[in-house]
């Protein structure tokens, strides 16, 4: 019988996916359950069937107001107890967050690994050395794997997910908050100048922005409300435009190559995992990162890139990733 790990990552979908590479390898010599959003349950059955998903929104990562305390849900919480009886071996998470230490610790995790931080190494029995701090999030997984004796490939040596390419650039305006949005009407003008190469391009949108590309005229924007819903669209895509976001590191773990504009974040901790994978980097900023925590009236980091300076780049990466004959197609269509 393969020992029993428990997995915590309770954040985004974006990191979710970079933790995919560790899911993977892990599922291999240990029954693995993964305490996570929801939506986890979608990118399971695309990407890790074998793992198991314990559902769970952690009120500490709300936004805004995260520790009002008389507003946790504390019936969900305290059904947190049954994987006690799952009496797991080991307990896991990539971050260095005092609360996930706490929580393996409460959930009765046998062995316990991580990156201390504010003393939380007296909830762990495997104290980790983080990686250094330039490095990608990635990195962290492979700390882990190694400290369970799984050598996870260098992110530049990913195994690229083999597709079908697709003939659509899918552009798509949403993020998981509003600084790292790139503006709407800049989106719009390049989505015109790709169509005017003779490129077909499918829009994408968070729901909150779906009405303003209506009103722009774009007919057939499309508002994915799941992952599988989104999957669908990257599946017909040949190439990704986005901001730092979910969606756009689910693309690229789809084979996908993806062009990202990042804002607060910095590109060096959160790239796609794709070999050809580009980016913008955001402006600069004496408070980036910030953790998506504004201190302007509106995130220059973001405004300050100009549709000339996006398209300088674009360009010639869509040329490249999507050929003359997908080009001639879209134009018959």
């Amino acid at each position: 019988m393969k020992p029993k790990l428990l997995v915590v990552e309770l954040w985004g979908m974006g990191d979710l996916v970079i933790a995919t590479p560790f899911l993977q390898a892990a599922s291999q010599k240990y029954t693995v359950t993964l305490l996570a959003k929801p939506y986890a349950h979608d990118l399971q059955r695309r990407f890790w069937p074998t793992v198991g998903v314990a559902p769970f929104v952690a009120p500490w990562t709300a936004f805004r107001s995260k520790y009002r305390l008389l507003q946790w849900p504390w019936r969900e919480i305290l059904r947190l107890r049954r994987l006690i009886l799952e009496r797991f071996d080991i307990g896991l998470t990539a971050r260095w967050d005092p609360r996930d230490h706490l929580l393996i610790t409460l959930l009765r995790a046998k062995r316990r690994l991580g990156f201390p931080r504010l003393n939380s190494q007296i909830f762990l029995t495997d104290r980790l050395v983080r990686p250094d701090l330039t490095a990608h999030r990635y990195e962290n997984w492979r700390v882990l794997g190694r400290a369970l004796e799984m050598d996870l490939p260098p992110r530049e040596r990913l195994p690229v997910v083999a597709r079908a390419s697709g003939n659509e650039v899918l552009v798509h305006t949403g993020a998981g908050q509003p600084v790292r949005v790139w503006p709407l009407e800049r989106y719009h003008a390049l989505v015109g100048r790709l169509r005017h190469e003779g490129y077909r391009v499918q829009v994408g949108s968070d729901p909150d922005q779906r009405s303003w590309w209506l009103e722009a005229g774009e007919k057939e924007v499309t508002t994915p409300h799941t992952v599988s819903e989104l999957l669908v669209w990257i599946e017909r895509a040949g190439v990704f435009l986005g901001n730092d976001s979910g969606p756009c590191h689910l693309a690229a773990f789809c084979g996908v190559p993806t062009f990202t504009l990042f804002g607060p974040q910095l590109p060096e901790w959160f790239a796609p995992l794709h070999p050809h994978a580009r980016w913008l980097e955001g402006k600069p900023c004496p408070y980036k990162p910030c953790s998506d925590y504004c201190r302007f009236p509106v995130p220059y980091c973001m405004t300050r890139a100009s549709e000339e300076q996006v398209w300088r780049h674009l360009a010639p990466f869509v040329a490249q990733h999507l050929t003359g004959n997908e080009r001639a197609s879209a134009r018959c269509d």
